[in-house]
């Protein structure tokens, strides 16, 4: 059986490593239009900050064998072709055509099966300075070439001190933690309100922002790029509301699926990118494809989605490779889970957004918590912020967000987990969470989180967290802060910008006549759990109008005043 792959990274790669292994007597081919096979390129940022020292690292086995057309040839039975471009399908005889682009030559090779691992491509802004020919010193950061170009610009000693960095995504906010690090003074420039707004939202995004601010990256929100300035080296970045002094630019606003040789073929094409059944299959059966060229299906939504990410390219080469050899193997879709660290932060996040959620005919609940990751007893113990949103009628998990200094990874992986298997919140309050105080609280932080999403939905606790508190202030609501915290909290971490009344949780009993019945309560602490505690002192009181402000003063991002 031959066995034809076009693209030679992710899922292409994995693609004939597993096939190789499981079905011997396959002729694999592997056409790379690149110069380069199997890298790393996730690791990308962390090797142009000096995370990552050494490139091989990013580009050898943990063996230490290159991964190159050698290696695949040894390990994997696969012949390996880079800089072989491939520009036609023909369908009807089972053939592929490739430039070599070293030669300009045209060669032909057929196929039995063939898989279409084509990938992506950095979106590059018709805007001048950029196109049609960049100015020196701005990069993409997507190959390999990419990294050791951006890498090899800080280590001449160009006198490059400024940096700025165009999108604030993974990539780009990755990319500038790593510049801070090399003690590079870095200006993140994106169009959205917030960083990462993908990722978390107008929220999270607000966290995200306050991160990056104290540890010295500026960021600028809400602004177009509207030109790069410079001779032949850029020096400017010239936005709708500003001019910013560049060293050097790295242009980080997405990427596109290279989909021009599968729209050629006249194979089936989806909203976003490629279509492919359970099995990696195209609409032609002989044709599969996988990695940021197909789309997905959501595990919650059933919806078409497309998720450009390595893990899932990974996983969908596996599956390929399967089917090809002829074990029945699915791929079911995604989750949207995705992480990212942020200085001393970690971000992550799984399942649908408040949004995504209404549009799907959920009737969603979120609700925000602040917990301790371990016991405040052990060190190194520190905050998690905890986002989840679950359908009021089938309490039926649909998302999450968690953020802080404290562990994320291992929750957002739980979470993620309870997704897939489609668990309601009372089942995630159930789940027998591994414990010891070196790892957990008694009560998980997830745990306690759902929980608390449980008193909300059965009507125990009314809530609300802080954008949505923003957004009723900015308004003209009318309602009073009934903050809880001691004297000193306040004094250290400042009050919320509305009118508020303070009043120490020990003494509420005995204040309670202070309070106006007739207004509308919001009350704070520090986390959220004092802040329950009042309101069932409130309404056992017969304050009807009152709720909680999730997540307490640690979740809140905006603006303060001091005590």
């Amino acid at each position: 059986m031959r066995v034809v792959i076009v693209g030679g990274v992710a899922c292409g790669a994995k693609t004939a490593a597993r096939l190789a292994r499981i079905c011997p007597g396959a002729e694999i081919t592997m056409l790379e239009r690149g110069p380069d096979l199997s890298y790393a390129n996730c690791g990308f940022p962390f090797y142009v900050g000096g995370d990552v020292e050494n490139l091989s690292a990013l580009t050898h086995m943990p063996f230490g064998v290159m991964r190159d057309a050698e290696y695949f040839r040894n390990y994997a039975m696969t012949r390996a072709l880079t800089g072989y471009d491939v520009i036609r399908v023909d369908r009807a005889k089972k053939e592929v055509t490739a430039r070599v682009k070293e030669t300009g030559e045209e060669k032909v090779f057929p196929y039995d099966k063939l898989v279409l691992a084509t990938g992506a491509s950095p979106i590059r802004p018709n805007i001048p300075g950029l196109a049609p020919q960049p100015l020196e010193n701005i990069y993409t950061l997507w190959t390999l070439r990419d990294a050791i170009a951006i890498r090899n610009s800080l280590e001449r000693n160009e006198g490059i001190r400024r940096v700025v960095i165009v999108g604030a995504g993974l990539v780009g906010v990755e990319t500038a933690e790593a510049l801070k690090y090399r003690g590079l003074d870095v200006t993140l420039i994106d169009a959205l309100e917030s960083p990462l707004w993908a990722l978390v939202g107008e929220e999270g995004g607000a966290m995200v922002e306050m991160q990056l601010r104290k540890n010295g990256v500026d960021f600028c929100g809400g602004e177009a790029v509207t030109a790069f300035v410079g001779e032949e080296r850029v020096r400017k970045v010239v936005t709708d509301k500003r001019e910013i002094d560049a060293d050097l630019v790295l242009v980080s606003v997405g990427v596109r699926p290279n989909l021009d040789l599968a729209k050629e073929a006249g194979l089936e094409m989806g909203e976003r990118a490629l279509r492919v059944d359970e099995c990696m299959r195209t609409s032609d059966p002989d044709i599969y494809a996988g990695g940021d060229c197909v789309e997905s299906l959501d595990v919650i939504t059933g919806a078409h989605v497309w998720q450009p990410m390595g893990s899932v390219a990974n996983r969908q080469g596996r599956v390929i490779a399967d089917n090809i050899a002829g074990i029945r193997s699915t791929f079911t879709g995604v989750e949207g889970s995705a992480i990212v660290r942020v200085f001393n932060w970690t971000v992550g996040k799984t399942g649908l957004n408040w949004d995504g959620a209404v549009a799907a005919g959920f009737s969603p609940v979120e609700i925000w918590v602040s917990a301790p990751d371990i016991p405040g007893f052990m060190a190194g113990s520190a905050p998690i912020f905890i986002w989840l949103l679950a359908d009021r009628t089938s309490r039926r998990l649909l998302g999450a967000r968690i953020l802080g200094p404290g562990r994320v990874d291992k929750r957002i992986d739980l979470l993620a987990a309870a997704i897939r298997g489609k668990l309601t919140i009372d089942d995630l309050a159930d789940v027998d969470v591994a414990y010891a105080p070196p790892f957990s609280t008694a009560l998980d932080p997830v745990t306690h989180t759902a929980n608390a999403m449980k008193n909300k939905m059965d009507g125990l606790m009314r809530s609300m967290g802080p954008l949505r508190l923003k957004r009723r202030a900015e308004s003209g609501d009318d309602f009073l802060v009934l903050d809880v915290r001691t004297e000193g909290e306040r004094k250290a971490m400042g009050e919320l910008p509305y009118e508020s009344l303070s009043i120490p949780l020990g003494e509420l009993g005995k204040r309670l006549g202070e309070l106006p019945k007739d207004r509308e309560i919001a009350i704070l602490c520090k986390a959220g759990s004092r802040s329950w505690m009042a309101y069932t002192m409130l309404r056992a009181a017969g304050y009807e109008k009152t709720s909680v402000i999730e997540g307490g003063m640690l979740a809140w991002s905006y603006e303060t005043k001091p005590v």
